[in-house]
C-alpha cells in the first residue's frame, strides 16, 4: 500500500491489488485445468482411443492465461528476475533513484510491447487468423497479451509513486514497492508462504 490516506494512490492501489488477485487466480485455475485437460488426453487416447481433436491447439491458447495474466501480481510481489547485486549495496536516496530509473525503463519498454502486441492481436483479428487444426480464432488469445502488459504498466506507475515517495523523504517506511532482501528473509518469506506463520516461527 502506499498510505493510508484513502484520497492518496494507495485508495487505487489497493482496488488495483485485489484485480491483480483475480487475476493471477485466473492463471492459477488455468494451469490446474490444464493438468486435468492433459490428464484426460492420455486416458482418453491410450485406454479409450479417443485423444481430443484439436489438444495441441487449446494447449496453446490456454498457456497465454498463465503466462502472462498474473505478471502485475508477480511484480507487486518482488517476484521477477532482478539484479541485485550492485543495486543491494545502495542505500538511501541513491537506492530509490537507481530504483526510479528502472521503473521508468520498465514503463517504456512495456508501453512499446502494449502496442505492438496490440497491434499484433488487432492484424489476427482482422484477418481472421486461426489454428491448424481446429480452425480456433487466435485473437483472443492475443488479446490477452496487451491486457496483461496494461496491467504490469499501471503496477510500475504505483511502484513508480512509491519509489518516488521515498526518494523524497527517505525516512518513511517502504510501502507498495518491492524490496531487496537477503537468502535468510527469502527463505523465510517463502516457507511462510508455503506452511503459514505459525510453522515459519517454530
Amino acid at each position: 500500500m502506499m498510505d493510508d490516506d484513502p484520497g492518496s494512490a494507495s485508495a487505487f492501489d489497493r482496488w488495483f491489488a485485489r484485480l491483480e488477485n483475480v487475476l493471477n487466480a485466473i492463471a492459477g485455475i488455468s494451469i490446474m485445468f490444464l493438468m486435468l485437460f492433459a490428464v484426460y488426453q492420455v486416458v482418453g487416447r491410450k485406454v479409450f482411443n479417443a485423444p481430443i481433436f484439436g489438444y495441441i491447439d487449446w494447449v496453446e491458447q490456454i498457456m497465454i492465461l498463465f503466462a502472462f495474466i498474473g505478471v502485475a501480481y508477480c511484480q507487486r510481489q518482488g517476484g521477477h528476475v532482478r539484479m541485485e547485486l550492485i543495486i543491494g549495496r545502495f542505500r538511501g536516496r541513491l537506492l530509490w533513484l537507481v530504483e526510479i530509473f528502472g521503473v521508468l525503463v520498465g514503463l517504456f519498454i512495456i508501453a512499446v510491447l502494449i502496442g505492438t502486441s496490440y497491434d499484433h492481436m488487432l492484424r489476427a483479428y482482422e484477418l481472421g487468423d486461426s489454428t491448424i487444426n481446429t480452425g480456433l480464432p487466435i485473437w483472443p488469445a492475443k488479446a490477452v497479451i496487451p491486457l496483461a502488459f496494461a496491467t504490469l504498466w499501471l503496477r510500475l506507475l504505483l511502484q513508480l509513486i512509491g519509489y518516488g515517495r521515498l526518494l523524497l523523504d527517505p525516512s518513511k517506511q517502504p510501502r507498495g514497492v518491492p524490496l531487496i532482501v537477503g537468502v535468510e528473509q527469502e527463505a523465510a518469506k517463502e516457507i511462510e508462504d508455503a506452511l503459514g506463520a505459525r510453522e515459519a516461527g517454530r
